[in-house]
């Protein structure tokens, strides 16, 4: 009798083992779900810039882990979101032309694959190499101004007078959900791994939450499916490897480091599409090369500024002169003796 009932006894543990892997996977992809769901209830602009850290990458669900560990674990990543939600960036900003003609070229390459995408592309104004996160509310903003000026000494420290090239060459991604150009391998990690070192301290020291324990990976965004939520909904959830194959190895060439400002994620954006800045720093000079468009804004608005001063002053200046007391009568009397003496020589 027993052996007849094997079988059956078989088949009923195997078909409960398979409903008990499928109830497992359905909710994993529930979490994942659910996960990419909070993603798109967040302000773009902090998924900007989170992203780009690393911050916000779909977890990994291991399928052998309990269900009351996954909601333990998602429980605890929601209360760090909220605790957490970084609001200003310090940013290098990438304006060689050679670099940002070299990423056009790669976005379109991915457009051209699918068009859909499009909308995932970081715009031209906006390359940048994010060196630190940081919460910041409305009275610590001046507070993280005085922390930037304070940094400068010491990255100059660190740099001892030489120049900051940074090459990007290949392409890869955070969990096929950001893409960005790699910053390649050589002499230059140390020190700019040493300069974020050194901005996090600096903000930490002045009571400003900067930073997070992930460790710092410098690369180049230049795309990110959480910038278009719909995509998601299209089935598009990943970014194919396909899509950047032939620029694996690609060299895009070299961004010297010679500013960093201190950037909002929030406020709009300025017209050539870079983050709103509120200060920044000079790191050594650009030998004399051609100023990039945000140094010529700037220099623009700053001699506007001057003309428009120096209008307004001289105006005041004409108009207190011409209502002083006693310069209407000033001027007829000195009249009167000029005729005066006209007369008195031709007698």
């Amino acid at each position: 009798m027993c052996s007849c009932m094997c079988p059956k006894v078989k088949e009923e543990v195997n078909f409960s083992e398979c409903e008990n892997m499928a109830g497992t996977k359905k909710m994993s992809e529930e979490f994942e779900a659910n996960t990419m769901d909070s993603l798109v209830d967040m302000p773009l602009a902090t998924i900007d810039i989170r992203d780009d850290c690393g911050i916000t990458d779909v977890p990994q669900v291991n399928l052998e882990r309990s269900e009351e560990n996954e909601y333990k674990d998602q429980m605890k990543r929601k209360k760090k979101n909220k605790d957490y939600q970084p609001n200003y960036f310090l940013s290098i900003p990438i304006t060689n032309k050679e670099v940002t003609k070299g990423i056009k070229i790669l976005q379109n390459a991915v457009i051209q694959q699918d068009k859909r995408l499009a909308k995932a592309m970081t715009g031209d104004g906006s390359f940048h190499i994010t060196l630190l996160v940081m919460k910041l509310n409305d009275d610590e903003v001046n507070i993280g101004i005085d922390a930037l000026l304070e940094l400068k000494p010491f990255i100059e420290e660190i740099l001892q007078g030489k120049h900051l090239i940074l090459p990007f060459e290949g392409v890869d991604t955070f969990r096929n959900q950001v893409g960005f150009v790699k910053l390649a391998e050589g002499d230059h990690m140390n020190p700019l791994l040493e300069i974020a070192e050194a901005a996090k301290r600096t903000f930490q020291e002045k009571g400003i939450s900067a930073g997070e324990s992930r460790s710092f990976k410098p690369h180049l965004t230049f795309m990110k499916l959480s910038q278009v939520p719909w995509l998601r909904k299209v089935g598009v959830k990943k970014i194919d490897p396909k899509f950047y194959e032939k620029f694996i190895s690609h060299r895009f060439g070299e961004e010297m480091l010679h500013r960093i400002d201190l950037c909002s994620m929030l406020k709009k954006k300025q017209s050539n599409g870079y983050y709103h800045c509120e200060s920044s720093i000079v790191i050594g000079d650009k030998n004399g090369g051609e100023p990039d468009d945000a140094e010529l804004v700037k220099l623009s608005k700053r001699l506007v500024e001057n003309a428009v001063l120096k209008a307004v002053q001289q105006y005041l200046e004409e108009t207190q002169n011409k209502h002083k007391p006693g310069d209407g009568s000033t001027v007829k009397t000195e009249e009167a003796d000029r005729n005066g003496t006209d007369n008195d020589n031709r007698k």
